[in-house]
């Protein structure tokens, strides 16, 4: 977490030049922040390094979601060819930690968050490209691709795509009114705020945002990679957005499809961050990620994925299997 060498050329040019530039975090991706501070304020230097990242996306859709009435993050500087964009700083309140320390808020805050997705949806969507089925099957083939090599399986590979195609019409029939899709709308990427008009949450991390099925960020949040979201919280949620969004008969069934690739995608990149990156943290998550898939699998709508699974992937293969690959 060494600051970019152009950084305080940069700050300055920005007017923070004395400003001091402090570690903050990094991400899955090869973007790094850090903290910058000076007197009588902060804020955030995203480090962006092309050709690996491009903060074109992430600055556009901040705009977008500003101008539409949500807290995304202001843009203060950039210098878009040397991948480095000043924010503003939200604080250090994230969802995440905010609800390890306060388990009783989860309901209220997990209210204010769906309520901001129905909000957005009930917006035109911004000009992004679709979330169709071409994505849907590249990233759903993340799975075999990394995560069945990684724990010794050769496995159908065609045969998986074609399940895949068996169940993914289902999520073209019912999004009649597509939305603005963030893709990464869950607990370490909303921060709480103190702006009532944005329901009191900041927004990050959504420069992948495409446009799709209302049901996709439902699952991000409710069906979380990195925090243990309650059953009952999720029913609940559910059937709070069923109230105030008013979704298609055959939402449940989209919800479940939508659950089911985004949690075997996530395996697969977390298998990725492990074996392509040199991130093994990401290991932790996965025996979460199959619990949650092989729950949307029992959904009726899934039984050619769920048929795959099982013919393909034994039991002994899933869930802790890939963390003692690693330390073998």
């Amino acid at each position: 977490m060494i600051p970019p060498v152009a950084a305080p050329a940069f700050l300055a040019q920005a007017g923070w030049g004395e400003a001091a530039i402090l570690p903050l975090a990094c991400d899955a991706s090869f973007r790094r922040y850090f903290r910058v501070v000076r007197s009588g304020g902060q804020a955030v230097l995203m480090d962006a390094p092309p050709p690996q990242e491009d903060p074109r996306p992430f600055i556009a859709i901040a705009e977008r979601l500003r101008q539409d009435g949500f807290a995304a993050p202001r843009i203060l500087a950039r210098d878009l060819e040397r991948g480095l964009v000043l924010i503003e700083d939200f604080g250090d309140l994230r969802v995440k930690e905010h609800l390890d320390v306060h388990p009783g808020d989860e309901l209220a805050v997990y209210t204010r968050a769906v309520d901001l997705l129905a909000e957005l949806h009930r917006l035109p969507p911004a000009d992004l490209p679709p979330y169709d089925r071409a994505v849907y099957q590249r990233e759903t083939g993340l799975l075999t691709e990394y995560y069945c090599p990684a724990v010794g399986l050769s496995v159908d590979v065609d045969a998986y795509v074609g399940v895949w195609d068996q169940v993914l019409p289902l999520i073209e029939r019912s999004v009649s009114a597509p939305v603005t899709v963030l893709r990464d709308y869950h607990a370490e990427n909303i921060m709480l705020i103190d702006d009532p008009t944005s329901h009191g949450l900041g927004l990050l991390d959504f420069q992948d945002a495409l446009v799709g099925h209302p049901a996709y960020d439902l699952v991000s949040l409710l069906q979380d990679a990195r925090r243990d979201v309650p059953p009952a919280v999720e029913a609940a949620m559910l059937d709070h957005y069923r109230a105030i969004a008013s979704p298609p008969a055959d939402f449940d069934a989209a919800y479940a499809v939508l659950g089911a690739q985004r949690n075997a995608k996530i395996i697969g990149i977390f298998t990725r961050l492990w074996k392509r990156d040199g991130k093994p943290r990401y290991l932790s998550y996965l025996p979460r990620m199959w619990s949650l898939l092989e729950r949307d699998l029992d959904h009726p709508a899934l039984a050619p994925v769920a048929s795959w699974f099982a013919q393909n992937i034994p039991a002994e293969k899933r869930h802790s299997a890939l963390e003692a690959y690693a330390l073998a």
